[in-house]
């Protein structure tokens, strides 16, 4: 019950957020389209939010919370926060020291992420010289946007902290204020009439001064709870040793697989529009993922932690097959959907502006092999906090690795032989191949042993998300005229299909018995 509340809190806060989320590509599609000013911004977000996942919230992250836990049962919450200073500052030297080479290298380094992007100059206008390039937008843009990075990775370290108390309100509604701030310049951006490349570039300031806002909310969160930080000077204590010791894996194996996407990305920029194309598609399976599996991670790593510390062997292995169970009920439908049904989707949300009928198309062909890997992305979210909790960071590292490697290769030779949606079947069958190989390990351990519940549960719910899909599938062709059409007419053919497919999967699941109502009853209760 504990870990569905927590879940709960986080997803309805991480709805909000990608809510927001979705209104701001949508303004984005309407003002940008799916071009090479575009595919500059696109490589300017990518540099720090690659390494913000790298550094802050994957490994980092990973390694801190159960440290940060075990020293509030044995040292009190004074000595967890004494070492939560000391890693505080380790970090804060590390992400800064990083963020300073980028700036100082970025017309070289940006190589690394849009080594294809145009060299030729961008249509003339009156805020910026006849030379400018698409490559030219996206070195100042990923300029500006660099402070983030340093912002965002103590935005992660303070959401740990709240996370391990039990605190999950503020670091889930964090990342709202990025969203608001973007659509805020939008907002400017409709009434000012600002040319293309110029609203590029107040959209990465916009991005950097979000970062402090969300920095500071969490700190103020913190103080609120009683967590008192204090500023010191980088040293190299037995305690960030041990952060160093655990960290290091995870953050070879987050950087694996993240600059593994950072090459996928680069050799998608060989193609005019393709990483629009692919953003598009990933912001749109992002939504469940941040929803579903980021929020069952983040409240399944405490959770697990307390189990272990506390010798409870069952407890973990309970938990961990609830995850599962919840996460194939909720990630199941969501994934039939989008592939259901991507045109009429993505023809719906942004069809209209600078995007176009074309743009559509090729969205859907990514968005729906993205489809397929995103039940895979989601347990990874859940599979690997079991071996985070107990301080292994190093398994994950191997098999992030060995997905990276045939992502990479497979990315590759399918870019090559039938284009760019080929980068998204390679990253979907990449994932599972990790799903396999963790499960795999998390079986001959004895750290998972689905329950009779487990095994029951997961073909039903996959039996009422076929049958979902098959409705939704004629439904959005027979309403398929109405999207694309204006924005009030798309958005309540939009709202009316996605409406039935809910009801058609509560009423299926209901039937098969996926889920009972005294269960949801029981779920949402005080108790």
């Amino acid at each position: 019950m504990r870990l569905i509340k927590s879940t709960a809190i986080i997803g309805s806060l991480t709805l909000m957020s990608r809510v927001l989320g979705l209104v701001r590509d949508t303004l984005t599609a309407n003002f940008l389209g799916a071009g090479p000013v575009n595919d500059a911004l696109v490589t300017a977000y990518k540099i720090p939010n690659t390494f913000r996942r790298i550094f802050a919230e994957g490994a980092f992250n990973a390694a801190f919370v159960p440290l940060y836990a075990r020293r509030i049962e044995e040292d009190g919450e004074a000595g967890a926060d004494n070492f939560a200073s000391e890693s505080l500052a380790a970090l804060f030297l590390m992400v800064a020291a990083l963020v300073i080479v980028f700036e100082l290298t970025m017309p070289w380094t940006l190589n690394l992420f849009g080594a294809g992007l145009g060299r030729e100059a961008l249509s003339p206008n009156a805020d910026f010289p006849q030379n400018l390039s698409s490559y030219d937008l996206a070195v100042i843009g990923a300029q500006l946007t660099m402070p983030y990075l340093l912002l965002i990775s103590l935005t992660a370290m303070f959401s740990g902290i709240l996370n391990t108390r039990h605190h999950f309100a503020a670091a889930a509604f964090a990342p709202v204020l990025l969203n608001s701030a973007l659509i805020g310049v939008f907002i400017v951006a409709g009434g000012a009439k600002w040319s293309q490349p110029l609203l590029v570039l107040y959209l990465c300031i916009g991005m950097a001064v979000s970062g402090i806002f969300q920095l500071s909310l969490v700190v103020w969160a913190c103080r609120k709870a009683g967590v008192r930080l204090k500023i010191k000077r980088p040293r190299l204590t037995p305690g960030v040793k041990r952060l160093f010791v655990l960290g290091v894996p995870g953050t070879l194996a987050a950087g694996i697989t993240h600059i593994n996407i950072m090459v996928s990305h680069n050799i998608s920029t060989a193609q005019a529009g393709a990483p629009s194309w692919l953003n598009y598609a990933d912001r749109l399976y992002q939504l469940p993922l941040g929803i579903i599996g980021i929020a069952m991670g983040v409240a399944l790593l405490p959770a697990l932690t307390r189990h272990l510390r506390g010798g409870d062997e069952k407890g973990a292995r309970d938990s961990l097959n609830r995850a599962f169970e919840i996460a194939a009920f909720l990630t199941l439908p969501a994934a039939m959907a989008l592939a259901a049904m991507p045109e009429f989707l993505i023809a719906g949300i942004f069809e209209r502006g600078a995007f176009t009928q074309a743009d559509t198309q090729a969205t859907s062909k990514a968005l729906r092999m993205f489809a397929f890997g995103l039940p895979a992305f989601i347990l990874i979210k859940v599979l690997t906090p079991a071996f985070f909790a107990r301080e292994n960071t190093k398994t994950p590292m191997i098999y992030a690795g060995l997905s990276a490697i045939i992502n990479l290769g497979l990315g590759y030779y399918l870019f090559v032989t039938i284009g760019f949606w080929g980068l998204a079947i390679a990253t979907s069958i990449a994932a599972w191949v990790n799903v396999f190989f963790l499960t795999r390990i998390l079986l001959k351990d004895g750290n998972f042993t689905p329950d009779a519940r487990l095994l029951t549960r997961v073909p039903r719910i996959a039996l009422a998300s076929l049958v979902m899909g098959v409705g939704i599938f004629y439904l959005s062709g027979y309403y398929s005229d109405g999207v694309g059409q204006g924005l009030v007419r798309s958005y309540g053919h939009l709202i009316l299909v996605t409406g039935l497919g809910l009801v058609l999967y509560a009423l299926a699941a209901f039937t098969l018995r996926a889920y009972s109502i005294s269960e949801i009853r029981s779920s949402l209760g005080r108790k």
